[in-house]
């Protein structure tokens, strides 16, 4: 093969970006050193100088080869044996191209994880075969499900030290998929290994015969990521205009995303100046057309005012343009973020003031439990809503990275304080011209407001509803863990109550998954606008006059403050079976998870009874 014919194969290899990520000590470095070297990816010279390293400053123990060196550059990691910055190496197999980012274990160092996260295309989670699953593990799997990562490779380490054991890597993917299942990565593989030993690194491994995948490498050869870099809708930031001459005016920039054609209409935002892309211009010539992530100009048919901070889009496929907006955040300061704050906010290459109108909750990560919070601290996670003073042309960040993602800014140190992910806003309009009284009102509070405003009764009342029932409207929403019983026991609730002619209902989940919500996902972020679904069917189906049954995983203090206030003026009646997150006082049934499902029907139709829901005129 001529050298032409080797460059240009070399050339149209794919190119896939991927991160290493986990708890301290859990190998990634280690990992990566050993990929390149058994790949006979290093020169000579560096491994005469990763072999003298590894006899001074070396922790793989005497005369080994302590591979994490090859990654860890800085002093200070040499001197602590671990990853401080983000690492950046490139190699390539006969099959593929990568770019690696070496990323820090260390919680102090989260925010350098989710730096070296917010490009790639995978993860690799390594967690060390002796220790488990452990909290920087979670946060790190958190943050790469918070990032849009949709291919998370699960590298169990140091097998070796284990002795191999299939019981400890079974139990260990048990456990990780356990708290992965409310995340949204659509894609997990899991391989045990041992980076220091080689064993499935590249190379299948003989000591683990149970094991039947492929090597580590081979799974990164050969992973399929393409879903994640396919089109989506047109986006162009315009970066600056070129006016060379009085005869061409270009805008400049980069496709972040879709595909554009010389032809296609488009609008520039915020005019909605609608025109015609005349000529996509590079410095090798003109193209036809122009896709992600190309830099080129835009020459358009039409004279119209756009400059630095617009957006070019096509024109019937418009993104939202807004001022108000909910995110999921990444506080990446030392100096606490709090209500009322203001920051630079730096957005698809429009820059703006931006100002924190709510701290709507923070997250646990160990334990994905939403809580109140006053402010969020350093690598702490949160939902807040923005208000920015000029708007932004945004997508939400589960439709496209690019355009659902900024940072903010202090504007006293410019240093970057949080990394910002915009979603959906539960219970109320993207964007709207809300008063000075509505800012300082919750949100959701604001919608149950206007809802109960302009709430449109029939001609039956609520007195003739009881009077023909013998019941008032109620809701029942049974909560627990997965396979506590909390479904048996909504349906067997239902019967017993119809049985004695009351008018009752139960939804089941897979109703509502595959009905009302089949739009939503099925994950940690969906969940906001699940219990928003819920929460208006209990309004309505209590206006109704019906007891309304219905049964939701894990419920905590926000996610029942919510459905509370969504039912208001009527009120939710909680079960919980077994261990809760939920105080005592906001529980007004708590049940064993081992309780017959007969005996829990008794006691809940008791409490309901002395609340007054049941009138007895049938019993």
């Amino acid at each position: 093969m001529n050298i032409d014919a080797f460059l240009n194969q070399h050339e149209q290899k794919d190119l896939l970006r991927f991160i290493t990520c986990g708890s301290v000590d859990d190998g990634k470095s280690t990992l990566i050193g050993r990929l390149l070297h058994d790949s006979k990816l290093i020169f000579d010279d560096q491994l005469s100088a990763l072999q003298r390293d590894s006899e001074t400053v070396g922790n793989a123990g005497e005369g080994e080869i302590d591979y994490a060196l090859l990654l860890d550059g800085l002093k200070a990691e040499r001197e602590q044996g671990i990853t401080i910055d983000v690492a950046y190496r490139y190699f390539a197999t006969p099959k593929r191209k990568f770019i690696i980012a070496d990323t820090p274990g260390h919680e102090q160092y989260t925010r350098n994880m989710a730096t070296g996260a917010s490009t790639a295309d995978l993860a690799v989670v390594l967690i060390d075969a002796r220790q488990g699953v452990l909290t920087q593990t979670k946060r790190h799997s958190f943050i790469v499900s918070l990032l849009g990562i949709r291919h998370v490779v699960v590298a169990v380490n140091k097998m070796d030290l284990v002795d191999y054991s299939k019981s400890v890597y079974d139990d260990i993917l048990e456990t990780y998929k356990t708290f992965t299942d409310r995340l949204n990565i659509p894609h997990l593989h899991f391989v045990p290994l041992s980076a220091l030993r080689g064993d499935n690194v590249v190379d299948r491994s003989d000591e683990m015969p149970w094991y039947d995948g492929p090597p580590i490498l081979e799974l990164l050869e050969t992973i399929d990521v393409g879903e994640a870099e396919e089109g989506g809708d047109f986006r162009f930031p315009v970066q600056f205009v070129s006016r060379p001459d009085r005869d061409f005016r270009g805008f400049a920039g980069t496709v972040v995303s879709g595909t554009i054609h010389t032809g296609d209409r488009v609008k520039s935002l915020p005019s909605l100046k609608e025109t015609t892309v005349r000529r996509i211009v590079t410095p090798d010539g003109d193209l036809q057309e122009a896709f992600s992530p190309q830099a080129v100009m835009l020459e358009l048919e039409d004279e119209i005012d756009s400059s630095n901070g617009d957006m070019i889009v096509h024109a019937d496929r418009l993104p939202t343009v807004g001022t108000h907006f909910e995110a999921m955040i990444l506080w990446m300061s030392d100096t606490p973020m709090q209500k009322g704050n203001n920051y630079v906010i730096r957005h698809a290459g429009r820059t703006t003031k931006a100002h924190v109108r709510s701290l709507l909750y923070g997250i646990d990560v160990n334990t994905l439990e939403k809580h109140d919070a006053n402010e969020l601290g350093l690598n702490e996670f949160g939902r807040v809503a923005l208000t920015t003073h000029l708007p932004l042309f945004y997508d939400f960040y589960d439709k496209n990275r690019e355009t659902g993602s900024c940072i903010l800014i202090d504007p006293a140190s410019n240093n970057t304080v949080a990394s910002v992910m915009i979603i959906p806003t539960v219970g109320g309009p993207d964007d709207s011209d809300d008063s000075a009284d509505d800012e300082q009102q919750n949100p959701l509070e604001a919608h149950v407001d206007r809802r109960e405003f302009v709430w449109e009764h029939g001609m039956v009342t609520p007195a003739n509803r009881v009077a023909k029932n013998q019941h008032r409207g109620q809701a029942v929403i049974v909560t627990g863990a997965r396979g506590s019983g909390k479904r048996s026991v909504a349906r067997h609730l239902e019967l017993s109550l119809f049985k004695s002619s009351y008018q009752t209902y139960y939804l089941g989940v897979s109703n509502l998954v595959e009905g009302l919500a089949a739009d939503v996902g099925h994950n940690f972020w969906d969940r906001d606008e699940h219990i928003r679904r819920v929460g208006e069917l209990c309004r309505i189906m209590t206006d109704v006059g019906l007891i309304f049954i219905s049964s939701l995983d894990d419920m905590d203090e926000y996610d029942l403050r919510k459905l509370r206030l969504l039912s208001s003026p009527n009120r939710v009646v909680v079960v919980s079976i077994g261990e809760t997150s939920l105080s005592p006082e906001n529980v007004d049934v708590r049940l064993p998870s081992s309780q017959d499902p007969t005996t829990s029907v008794k006691e809940i139709r008791e409490v309901l009874s002395r609340m007054n829901v049941l009138l007895e005129y049938y019993l």
